[in-house]
C-alpha cells in the first residue's frame, strides 16, 4: 500500500500564539507600566535620579511579577489539560465504541452525514484516537497546549525590554524635557509594537498600532494627573 504525502503551501500564524500573546503582553506592559511611572514620578516634581531609580525599581518588579503571574496562570491552564487527557485516556479504554459514536456525533453537527461522520470517527481513531478527542471534543491542540516556561520567560524578557525604553529616554534627557518626550517617545515605541504585533499575527497594521497607543496615552495621562496632585499634597 503506497501512502501519498501531501504537502500543503499555505503559512499560517497560528502556531504563534502562545509566544506572540505572552511577548506583546509583556512588552507592551513593559512601555506602559513604566512610561507611566516614569511621567508619574516626573510630574510630582520629584529629582531626575529618584524618577530613574522609581523606573528601574518598576522595570525588575515588573518583569518577576510578569514571569511570576504567567507562569501561575499557564500552568494552571496546562494542569487543566493534562487533568482532561487523563480522563479522555480513561474513558477510551473503557468505552471505545462509545467514544467513536460520540466523536462521530461531534462531526455530525459539524456538518457531515453520520455515514461519513462515522467512516472519519474510525480513521481519526485507528491512527490517533486520544489525539482526534483531545482537538475534536475538548479543543486541545499543539498550537494552543499550555507552555508555562516558555510564557513566563517571553512575559519577562519582553517586559524588560519594553520598561528599558522610557528609562533611557529619561536617563539621557534632563527634567524640564522629562514628561513630553517621555510621553511622545512611549506612544512611538506602543505604535511600533502594535506594528510588530500586527505583521506577526497577520492582523491589521493600523488598527493594531492605534488600540495600543490609545491606552498607552490614556494610562499615562491619568499617571500624571496623579502625580502632580500628589505632588502638592504630600
Amino acid at each position: 500500500m503506497v501512502v501519498a504525502t501531501i504537502r500543503y503551501k499555505e503559512q499560517h500564524r497560528t502556531h504563534r500564539i502562545g509566544w506572540l500573546r505572552a511577548a506583546v503582553l509583556g512588552a507592551n506592559d513593559g512601555i506602559v507600566s513604566t512610561a507611566s511611572l516614569v511621567v508619574g514620578v516626573a510630574a510630582a516634581h520629584a529629582p531626575r535620579g529618584s524618577v530613574l531609580v522609581a523606573g528601574i525599581a518598576g522595570l525588575v518588579a515588573g518583569a518577576m511579577s510578569m514571569a511570576a503571574g504567567e507562569y501561575v496562570s499557564v500552568s494552571s491552564q496546562s494542569d487543566t489539560e493534562r487533568a482532561d487527557l487523563a480522563r479522555e485516556r480513561k474513558e477510551l479504554d473503557g468505552d471505545d465504541e462509545g467514544e467513536h459514536k460520540e466523536l462521530a456525533a461531534i462531526y455530525v453537527g459539524r456538518g457531515l452525514d453520520p455515514f461519513l461522520a462515522k467512516q472519519v470517527a474510525k480513521q481519526l481513531m485507528s491512527y490517533d484516537a486520544l489525539a482526534a478527542h483531545a482537538r475534536d471534543e475538548l479543543g486541545i491542540s499543539s498550537n494552543f497546549s499550555a507552555r508555562p516556561v516558555q510564557a513566563a520567560l517571553a512575559s519577562a524578557a519582553t517586559f524588560a525590554l519594553g520598561a528599558a525604553l522610557p528609562i533611557f529616554i529619561a536617563f539621557i534627557f534632563s527634567e524640564t524635557k522629562l514628561i513630553p518626550i517621555v510621553f511622545g517617545a512611549t506612544l512611538v515605541f506602543l505604535a511600533g509594537l502594535g506594528t510588530l504585533a500586527a505583521i506577526a499575527g497577520g492582523a491589521p497594521i493600523v488598527r493594531s498600532a492605534i488600540r495600543v497607543t490609545f491606552w498607552g496615552a490614556l494610562a499615562m495621562g491619568l499617571t500624571a494627573a496623579v502625580g502632580a496632585i500628589f505632588g502638592k499634597i504630600v
